[in-house]
């Protein structure tokens, strides 16, 4: 395409860009248009966007490869793709994501039991959590082996903190009004945790665990640079931009994101089912 007629183009789609999202924005925000068409219409128009610039500049595809030729990679590379999902989100982030968050959550039902603990363990998982992931992922490795179960580890150690802290925010969510109310009825300390003070959590345990569903896949993706099969996201995405293969490196991290993003949109989707009640539910 000539650059004479790329400016003119480029205003008119531009132009056409903003009068469809701001359509669709102004639909039933509630309805699944309104939710979901404008994210996906905004998406839409900067493939279009990057696909005519990449084109017509003749941008190498070292630097930056169209989206085209981003999809012809994911598609032959698919079957080793799926080998790399399987092995970083199925084994890696997936197990350590519940690990972590099984772990932080249990620790935080702890020590909000005992003051000894809260004085003792919560200043070390703060400390862990300083740690930055370049220093855990190779000890990680050095321990647990080259497979997805270092990687685990690596999630866990980051998905952790997270949790802990926001267990117990959301434990001490609860008023003193029902706690009382509860011990008036003659219900001991487990029996309030799980009638009132765990229900009461419940959106602050999920906002943690949407917040390490993306700490998940960038602890797993990061940790497989420093020592992985001949198999994973992180792994494959150091080997082929060595090799300046760009279009499977995008192919994998369009994989990843893909990946990440439906995790996080699950769990909001199961936040919206069980925390019903909560006025910021019911309001959204």
């Amino acid at each position: 395409m000539s650059v004479v007629w790329l400016g003119p183009l480029l205003v008119v789609l531009l132009a056409l860009a903003v009068f469809s999202v701001r359509k669709f924005a102004t639909l039933d925000e509630h309805g699944w248009v309104g939710r979901f068409g404008t994210p996906m219409l905004f998406g839409v128009w900067v493939l279009i966007f990057w696909e005519l610039l990449t084109r017509s500049l003749d941008v190498p595809r070292v630097l930056l490869p169209a989206p085209s030729a981003i999809w012809q990679s994911l598609l032959s590379g698919y079957g080793v793709l799926a080998s790399d999902f399987v092995q970083t989100v199925l084994h890696s982030a997936l197990i350590g994501l519940v690990a972590g968050c099984t772990l932080g959550f249990v620790t935080g039902v702890l020590i909000d039991r005992s003051p000894f603990l809260q004085r003792g363990l919560l200043p070390l998982a703060a400390l862990a959590s300083t740690v930055p992931l370049i220093g855990i992922a190779p000890i990680m490795v050095m321990w647990f082996g080259f497979d997805w179960h270092s990687k685990a580890a690596v999630v866990v150690v980051m998905t952790f903190f997270p949790m802990l802290v926001n267990t117990l925010a959301g434990l001490a969510e609860s008023g003193h009004m029902e706690r009382d109310l509860m011990r008036s009825y003659g219900a001991g300390y487990w029996r309030t945790l799980v009638a009132l003070r765990i229900p009461v959590a419940l959106p602050f345990v999920f906002n943690a665990l949407k917040i390490n569903s993306t700490l998940a896949m960038i602890g797993a993706i990061v940790a497989e640079f420093f020592g992985s099969p001949t198999s994973g996201l992180g792994f494959r995405i150091s080997t082929e931009a060595a090799r300046l293969n760009m279009g499977l490196v995008w192919a994998a991290i369009l994989v990843a994101a893909l990946a990440g993003s439906l995790l996080y949109g699950l769990l909001g989707w199961i936040e919206r089912r069980v925390t019903f009640w909560h006025p910021s539910i019911r309001m959204g």
